[in-house]
């Protein structure tokens, strides 16, 4: 069983210059290296799954007792950022301890790339929503309202799921079917083509892709 994913650190973006000439606007990404901490089995768990951490210095007192528990059982050196990777079908068995470098990608696969995005503050609903908003001449008193927000006389009440002004951004989004351009093993970098969410210095998952075009 192969892992199928990585967990890195956003670094910024850059672009890089095709044959033909072309630039290609790129993401680059730390991707590792990581080491598997735990292993799920579908014996023990129900499916194949490993659960890796993103190797860097964490001071002791920031490790709580049950994690640094955790990390003492697999006998690894305790991680900040954790997460579970789904197996593949691979002839080498991979097990507690196993490095995960960015050489598990090559270049012009496509890869998914989860992550926060930044935090926007309180915005109304033309930013957050993509409002279209009212005319701006002849008159008009609407122009960043939110417009009819439910029914008058039935059923008297504001639809659910509606949209309004409110916090915009610092959620979990994941930036689908980004291919990969290049892959730096000697410094554990990985770039993939497009924007990725997230600020800078953040943390990413990478995962192949599922449905890759």
């Amino acid at each position: 069983m192969a892992v199928n994913g990585i967990l890195g650190i956003k670094l910024g973006m850059t672009q890089v210059y095709a044959d033909d000439g072309a630039a290609i606007p790129c993401t680059v990404m730390q991707a590792g290296p990581c080491v598997v901490v735990q292993r799920r089995t579908a014996q023990n768990d129900g499916y194949e799954a490993v659960q890796i951490g993103l190797v860097e210095f964490v001071k002791p007192q920031r490790v709580t007792k049950p994690m640094a528990g955790h990390f003492k059982k697999a006998d690894v050196a305790p991680m900040r950022f954790l997460g579970e990777v789904r197996l593949e079908a691979s002839q080498t068995e991979t097990k507690v301890g196993d490095r995960v470098l960015a050489d598990n990608f090559t270049v012009g696969e496509f890869v998914d790339v989860s992550g926060v995005s930044k935090g926007k503050g309180f915005a109304g609903g033309v930013k957050r929503w993509h409002y279209r908003g009212g005319d701006n001449t002849h008159g008009s008193m609407f122009h960043r309202a939110p417009g009819g927000i439910g029914a008058s006389s039935f059923p008297s009440r504001v639809w659910p799921g509606q949209h309004f002004a409110g916090h915009l951004g610092n959620q979990r989004q994941t930036a689908r079917n980004l291919k990969v351009v290049k892959v730096d093993a000697e410094e554990n970098l990985l770039l993939v083509r497009g924007a990725v969410p997230g600020p800078a210095g953040s943390y990413v998952f990478i995962r192949r892709a599922k449905s890759a075009r």
